[in-house]
């Protein structure tokens, strides 16, 4: 039986690998800071970005609550690792609100934001923590 926060947290993970994904790409096609209205490359950047900040907030809350159904008893171990991907997210996902906060997204700033060691970490909690559960 697949539980309501595991759902919900594979949700979470899907929304910021699809952003990430489609980070990579956009970093790759060399757009520049647009003027004027948004360019529909720059409005979808601007979606995966706000779909990614989404799914970061209250992410550690999530993963305490599946990391108490799956393990009840045990989360006292698993404390350091969540406060630690706790600390990733909010850190990438200042970064994020800052990438969202301007009036245009060239791929050089998404390159920046993908080579980020503090997202790149984050994506790897993810990946621990999904595969010590799943």
């Amino acid at each position: 039986m697949v539980s309501e926060n595991s759902t919900l947290l594979d949700d979470r993970i899907n929304s910021i690998e699809a952003a990430y994904e489609f980070m990579l790409a956009y970093a790759a096609q060399g757009h520049e800071k647009s003027t004027g209205s948004r360019p529909a490359h720059e409005q979808e950047i601007y979606s995966y970005l706000n779909g990614m900040d989404q799914a970061l907030t209250g992410i550690a809350e999530i993963i305490t609550d599946q990391a108490e159904q799956e393990n009840p008893g045990r989360v006292d171990s698993y404390r350091p690792f969540i406060d630690t991907l706790d600390s990733d997210a909010k850190t990438s996902q200042a970064a994020v609100r800052l990438l969202l906060a301007q009036k245009s997204i060239s791929s050089q700033l998404v390159d920046n934001l993908n080579a980020s060691i503090h997202l790149r970490a984050l994506l790897t909690d993810l990946f621990i923590f999904d595969e010590a559960l799943g």
